[in-house]
């Protein structure tokens, strides 16, 4: 469409382009509906005038008689229906067959070799006049005549040049009438889009507080402007959890970052012991590896959220998959005096890639373990549920404030106001969590967790039991 448009039209603001092409739209209308008028009108006023002319022929018939060796019209005065007609604005001449003139009634006057030969209506043009003519073949005893019937035009010209004025002068005034209303509703309604242009151009990465607040109706422009708030407190929740991880990571590399510069400028401010280098150097292989695992965690969870890592699919048997798992973090549990149990139904499978859904199981279990106090209990349990995988892992640590429930999967997050849920290290770099839930929404399942404090927390890995799920 835009190939058959000026370019300067194409320039316009939007609102002026609605105004143009409703404007458009509106003429062509308008345009076509008083053709129609003006055709049609034209045609029931000739309908009407021809209607006249044969009705005043019908009774000029009955009144022509012959006389002699001619025809004329008989007694018309003393016939008051038939001399209404005689007296009207119609010329009637009666003539013979090679257009001699017998008779004529009427004030106009013209030559009778100019009128039609054939019977039946017709238009003569007299100076700038025009007429109707209605001819018909008449005959009294064996004289034969022509009747001839003239209505003058001028009336219905002078009533259409009229009607054609009104619609010069009334179309464009419509049209300007309706170019402003239209102009003033186009801007109205594309309020809300303007709206959004301004509030877009002032929001920057450190403001996005702005909203647009639309109270309108429901219709396009209002989805428009509702989408747009949605859109941007999506957008702020990413840029906050993002500004929150940037300084988290932060916080996290700066740690053991500062511990190795503190530990190689102690040792290096004095001559020492081989014994006291060897130690030193052990510490820092310590926190070597603690931002090694820092980094890895990192880049494991880019790779899983930018879709890079796609699981491979493999039917697990989940019983004998649950028991190796619980398995490998007993020693952490027995260390600590905590009691493992299962209840793993058999003949329970699960569909997925077997080395990340280890590293999601081991997580959680670290994680119930981490915060499970000592002589605690931790309970996995696992069901099916209609077309859904439930595996549930229920620690009895001291539970978890409502408050920070929604948050427990943003990477490096930890309740910090739970702090008794932490062991005596100070925790994780709070990245286990996210890395499960990315797993776990890797293959078209979820986390969900329920806590209480002083009631323990149950975090459930759901799946779908479908291979076709994703």
């Amino acid at each position: 469409m835009k190939r058959f448009l000026p370019q300067r039209l194409l320039q316009l603001p939007l609102q002026w382009r609605l105004t143009l092409w409703y404007l458009s739209t509106l003429a062509l209308i308008l345009g076509l509906f008083a053709t129609f008028l003006y055709v049609q009108l034209r045609h029931n006023l000739l309908d009407q005038l021809d209607t006249s002319l044969q009705l005043v022929a019908s009774q000029a018939v009955i009144n022509v008689d012959r006389e002699g060796d001619r025809l004329a019209f008989q007694n018309i005065e003393n016939q008051s229906e038939s001399a209404r007609f005689f007296d009207g604005d119609f010329v009637i001449y009666l003539t013979a067959v090679d257009g001699t003139l017998w008779e004529k009634n009427g004030l106009n006057s013209i030559n009778t070799a100019a009128l039609p030969t054939q019977a039946g209506f017709a238009i003569m043009h007299i100076g700038d006049d025009q007429w109707r003519v209605y001819t018909q073949d008449v005959r009294a005893d064996d004289v034969a005549g022509r009747l001839a019937i003239i209505g003058n035009l001028d009336p219905i010209k002078d009533t259409l040049e009229r009607l054609l004025a009104l619609m010069l002068l009334g179309v464009p005034l419509a049209l300007l009438l309706a170019g402003l209303g239209g102009y003033f509703l186009a801007r109205r309604a594309l309020a809300p889009i303007d709206q959004i242009t301004q509030t877009a151009q002032a929001i920057s990465a450190s403001d996005l507080h702005q909203r647009l607040a639309y109270q309108g109706p429901e219709d396009a422009v209002g989805r428009l402007a509702q989408t747009f708030d949605t859109m941007l407190d999506r957008l702020q929740t990413a840029f906050e959890r993002e500004r929150r991880f940037t300084g988290d990571a932060a916080h996290e590399l700066r740690t053991p970052l500062a511990a190795l510069k503190g530990r190689i400028g102690v040792t290096l401010s004095q001559p020492r012991q081989p014994e006291t280098y060897v130690a030193t150097l052990q510490e820092m292989e310590g926190q070597v590896d603690r931002l090694v695992r820092l980094s890895n965690d990192l880049l494991f969870m880019a790779r899983l959220e930018q879709g890079q890592m796609v699981p491979h699919q493999e039917r697990i048997d989940l019983p004998d998959f649950l028991g190796a798992v619980v398995d490998q973090i007993r020693p952490l549990a027995t260390a600590k005096s905590i009691t493992l149990s299962e209840t793993v139904p058999a003949g329970l499978h699960l569909l997925g890639d077997m080395d990340l859904l280890i590293r999601l199981f081991l997580n959680l279990l670290d994680n119930a373990v981490k915060y499970t106090p000592e002589n605690g209990r931790i309970h996995i349990r696992a069901g099916q549920q209609k077309t859904e995988l439930h595996i549930a892992i229920e620690d009895s640590g001291p539970g978890i404030a409502q408050e920070h429930l929604p948050h427990l999967f943003e990477r490096f997050y930890r309740a910090e106001d739970a702090r008794s849920r932490l062991n005596a290290d100070g925790g994780g770099a709070g990245l286990g969590l996210s890395i499960a839930y990315e797993i776990a929404r890797a293959h078209g399942g979820a986390l969900r967790v329920t806590s209480q404090p002083g009631r323990g927390t149950i975090v459930t890995a759901v799946f779908p039991t479908n291979p076709d799920s994703p």
